[in-house]
């Protein structure tokens, strides 16, 4: 039992970088390069949105 049991925990993380991965499966490996896939997909998507912002404030103090 913890001390202080309201304490907000982390959450487990799906994924380290560089962690071990011999002994998963063939079918985790599928899944957890599924997971990578869509967490790239998520940050480019976010760099985008970032460098559209950008663009935009750019264009706006120019004038």
């Amino acid at each position: 039992m913890a001390i202080f049991d309201d304490e907000p925990r982390k959450p487990a993380s799906a994924h380290v970088v560089g962690q071990d991965i011999s002994l998963m499966s063939a079918d985790e490996l599928v899944q957890r390069i599924a997971l990578l896939k869509a967490e790239i997909e998520r940050l480019e998507e976010e760099r985008a949105k970032r460098g559209a912002t950008k663009s935009a404030a750019e264009v706006f103090f120019r004038r």
